[in-house]
């Protein structure tokens, strides 16, 4: 008689319980390491310098070295667009008592043009003191009051 060792089970579950788990737990580990990437890449691009227009001509553009957030509301009469259906827009932008220029290319938000409205712009601060905006946010203001209620009352 010849000995043969018994051969372990080999039924499809054995087999397919440590590989499902193994898929399971490489999925988990790539899944963590997208959202942890995801999470670290939003968190960098939400952290940007954020200054008023007094702080932000205060510093000059040597100070500023990378991309800034600065806040001020639109000096009345200063918004021009450059042609006639161009989309790059000057304007000046205020904040306790100094200016700064600026300039957006693109759609602005209808409440840009509320005085009552403060204007966020995130870009660049330029050697020649003019900040060059890539975006633009409108915050409401806390007593809103729209133009057409403000022209009534006048």
């Amino acid at each position: 008689m010849q000995y043969t060792p018994a051969e372990p089970p080999q039924g499809p579950r054995s087999a397919s319980v440590l590989t499902r788990g193994r898929k399971v737990m490489i999925l988990a580990a790539i899944m963590l390491a997208a959202f942890g990437y995801f999470g670290y890449t939003a968190f960098e691009s939400a952290q940007s310098f954020y200054l008023t227009v007094d702080e932000l001509v205060e510093l000059g553009p040597s100070g500023v070295t990378q991309s800034v957030q600065v806040k001020g509301k639109l000096v009345d009469d200063s918004f021009k667009r450059e042609g006639g259906t161009s989309t790059l827009a000057h304007f000046l932008l205020t904040e306790n008592g100094v200016q700064v220029s600026a300039t957006y290319d693109g759609v602005l938000p209808d409440l840009f043009f509320n005085p009552h409205t403060e204007i966020v712009l995130g870009g660049t601060y330029e050697d020649g003191g003019l900040f060059v905006a890539d975006r633009v946010y409108v915050k409401c203001p806390s007593k809103y009051q729209s133009l057409e209620v403000e022209n009534l009352s006048t």
